[in-house]
């Protein structure tokens, strides 16, 4: 099971959101030495977000993005404010492994489908009170998450990574059910998100044969967890 820190990005900078309201945005640093400590903890993703593209529907961190890239040798997975096939391709050109689709996963899910035939592809799908919110979380949908997550059955979609937005950045822990709920429906590897609080979380998540990873953000940036013990444990 991969565990995957997270770098959200608002204006060039580290910050954590809470249930994804950007006035909440608490600032932890510079991006790019985040990268590299997580690289010397023994990560072998980052998970990165712009999330001023996520709400602007083009990419806004695009220099830090670069940074990142350039500080590490991690696989990187990034999404926000990605599209496009254009925007894909700019990405994959600077050396992002793969690339995260979620507002356009809704919105037009036979463009993902056809990009997951080329390009290394994950659909993001984060949800307020079961239904799939866009658009950086400004607006929820009709569609059920679930029902969203069926339509990438059968494709080349390498990994679905789904979020309860009411449990993200709390440290309340993570929505099993709803995490094995996306997987079942798709039937695509699905890593958990929003909530991660404890090694405990870890344990219950390893034995299940549903979910193929965690992200790991607050719990890590204010302290509640040891990465370092993390990755020694559950990645050796």
């Amino acid at each position: 099971m991969l565990v995957i820190p997270a770098i959200d990005l608002k204006d060039g900078m580290v910050v954590r959101l809470y249930k994804g309201e950007m006035n909440s945005a608490k600032v932890y640093g510079e991006p790019f030495e985040f990268a590299r400590a997580f690289e010397n903890y023994g990560a072998k993703w980052i998970h990165i977000v712009d999330l001023n593209g996520a709400f602007a529907g083009i990419p806004k961190n695009i220099e830090q993005i670069k940074k990142i890239r350039e500080s590490c040798n991690l696989k990187i997975e990034l999404g926000g404010g990605i599209r496009d096939e254009d925007t894909i391709k700019q990405y994959l050109s600077l050396g992002i492994d793969r690339l995260i689709l979620g507002s356009i996963a809704l919105k037009n899910p036979t463009f993902v489908i056809e990009m997951a035939k080329k390009y290394p592809i994950a659909v993001g799908i984060d949800a307020k009170n079961g239904n799939v919110s866009i658009d950086g979380w400004a607006n929820t949908d009709s569609t059920s998450a679930i029902s969203l997550a069926s339509k990438f059955k059968g494709s080349k979609i390498e990994t679905i990574i789904c979020t309860d937005i009411n449990k993200d950045g709390t440290g309340n822990g993570i929505n099993l059910d709803f995490t094995k709920q996306i997987a079942q429906a798709s039937e695509i590897p699905t890593i958990a998100s929003g909530g991660f609080r404890s090694d405990d979380e870890l344990e219950m998540m390893l034995s299940d044969k549903y979910i193929s990873g965690v992200i790991v953000g607050k719990a890590f940036y204010e302290g509640w967890i040891n990465l370092r013990d993390i990755f020694v444990k559950y990645q050796a």
